[in-house]
């Protein structure tokens, strides 16, 4: 092969994977005085696909390369790149995709592809995270520096909706995507599958009292401190011992154990911020070994509650302030934490943390959220940190 001096070309390598095809390949471009520019490789089913791109010196540089490529039994296609086609202007926008399901069919892929396509994103690579069935991939994705990245998000969150199979997130690369270093979670409906107070006015024969300030403070009509206080009130007399017996036996939402045992393994900081009751939130603590656990407690005398709490009301605001409190404590910065909730006082925590999810949460916090959580549970977090099932195994 004849190059000009200075020739960019790339070369894309397919056939089958030897043990040695890409060093010896490189091998041939080193003693060809090459300049490496990129680099991709991936094997699927023992079949390579290399792409090499170089900057050659001149001369016959290559001429050994039909012969090798014959002798380890692959094709090599070369192709110049003109000028035009090297990077020029503003560097372009760099997301991370991240599709997981019990199994993702074409059809998904298909129409996760669409969706990129049409909000203008261009596929650099895919990676599979999950091993067999194909459940989880993660697609590495480039945006036009004047792109609407927030119209697609609102596609990728639609898409999900639209879908029960799997979920969708688009997250920035960054230094902090994988840099995460705390996990911050509302308890009720989130860590665990019930609301407490729901389950004490069930046991206590006040559910539909409690019910109904719920909906009128979910309308609007009463904030969120005085409808706990309202609902609260309708449990004077209760006798403690229902909530602790409670406490004892909490459903926890699927992955919740998976998530908090590779969490803790991995050397992460993990904390309940709830609007929920402090018995709960500190047996779940306790259970789970989370390492901070903030909450409403309930006033107790002679053994009944009293129908009031005890200190600072754990509203939105609250939630807010204390994991900028956990932040400063541990020393890390706002863009290394994950906050995940489901309601709506849960929102300007989310907002706060590098990542904020709405996990199985009411459509209002899904589009306000970084990202969404609907069709799988907890342990899909470890997923979007970009962790695949080999390491998940590795840590047990």
């Amino acid at each position: 092969m004849s190059t000009r001096s200075s020739d960019s070309v790339l070369l894309t390598v397919t056939g089958r994977d030897g043990p040695d095809t890409t060093a010896r390949l490189t091998g041939l471009l080193a003693q060809a005085g090459a300049e490496l520019l990129d680099v991709e490789q991936v094997v699927v089913q023992g079949l390579l696909t290399l792409a090499l791109w170089v900057r050659l010196p001149g001369g016959e540089a290559l001429q050994g390369l039909p012969e090798l490529a014959r002798e380890l039994g692959v094709t090599v296609d070369v192709r110049a790149v003109p000028p035009s086609a090297e990077p020029v202007g503003p560097e372009p926008l760099r997301y991370v995709v991240t599709a997981v399901g019990k199994a993702l069919g074409v059809r998904d892929v298909h129409a996760l592809t669409r969706e990129l396509v049409a909000g203008h994103a261009r596929v650099e690579r895919i990676t599979r995270l999950s091993e067999t069935p194909l459940a989880a991939v993660e697609l590495h994705v480039t945006l036009p520096p004047d792109a609407d990245a927030t119209a697609l998000k609102r596609a990728l969150l639609a898409l999900s909706m639209a879908s029960p199979t799997f979920d969708v997130a688009l997250q920035r690369e960054s230094l902090y995507r994988r840099g995460k270093r705390m996990v911050v979670m509302d308890m009720d409906s989130t860590l665990i599958r019930i609301e407490v107070i729901d389950e004490l006015a069930r046991a206590y024969g006040v559910h539909a009292k409690v019910a109904a300030i719920t909906e009128r403070a979910m309308h609007g009509e009463m904030d969120y401190d005085e409808s706990l206080r309202q609902r609260v009130a309708l449990l004077a007399g209760l006798d403690a011992r229902v909530l602790h017996e409670l406490a004892a036996n909490l459903p926890l939402t699927e992955g919740a154990e998976t998530l908090m045992r590779v969490l803790r393994r991995l050397g992460y900081r993990t904390a309940v911020i709830s609007g929920g009751f402090s018995v709960a939130a500190e047996a779940l603590q306790k259970r789970l070994g989370i390492d901070f656990a903030y909450s409403n407690a309930l006033e107790v005398q002679d053994g009944k509650l009293t129908g009031r709490t005890v200190g600072t009301i754990v509203n939105a605001r609250r939630k807010a302030e204390l994991l900028e409190t956990l932040v400063k404590q541990e020393g890390i910065l706002l863009e290394q934490v994950i906050a995940v909730g489901d309601g709506a006082n849960d929102l300007l925590m989310l907002e706060k943390a590098g990542l904020g999810i709405a996990f199985r949460a009411k459509p209002k916090l899904r589009e306000a959220a970084d990202t969404s959580i609907s069709a799988g549970g907890l342990d899909t977090i470890l997923t979007l940190l970009g962790l695949t099932a080999r390491e998940l195994r590795e840590v047990g």
